[in-house]
């Protein structure tokens, strides 16, 4: 009985030396990556259209109307509070505005809308008029 427990153990380790020595071991290899050509044409057209800020088939959200020095105030609070949605001053006579987003849908536009009225309860989503 004695020796078939010492083959075991010897066993054992053997085994536990071998998976150890395995398991550390590097494999040296490549990676081959093939797509379709048109991935890079899709791109190319996603980053055309993003350039494309004042696209008047976006909604943003007005944060601020009123004085400079309010509006580069809020500007600032605002960055410092929501850093996914960019802030931009605007100028309409006799207001400066604070206009933050830039959503291709309207329920973007609400999601984004309901995180930014707690800190901002006056705030409200438009689109923006077409420039001619």
């Amino acid at each position: 009985m004695k020796s078939m427990n010492l083959k075991i153990s010897i066993l054992t380790v053997f085994c536990i030396i071998l998976s150890i020595t395995e398991s550390y071991a590097q494999q040296q290899g490549s990676v081959v990556i093939r797509q379709d050509k048109k991935i890079d044409d899709l791109l190319e057209l996603k980053k055309e259209m993003n350039k494309n800020e004042n696209d008047s088939e976006r909604y943003k959200i007005q944060v601020y109307s009123g004085n400079r020095v309010g509006a580069q105030n809020v500007e600032k609070e605002f960055s410092q509070s929501f850093g996914d949605w960019k802030p931009t001053m605007e100028y309409e006579t006799p207001n400066f505005k604070i206009w933050a987003g830039n959503f291709r849908t309207r329920l973007e536009a609400d999601r984004a809308l309901d995180k930014i009225k707690k800190k901002f309860p006056s705030a409200f989503i438009f689109k923006p008029k077409k420039i001619m």
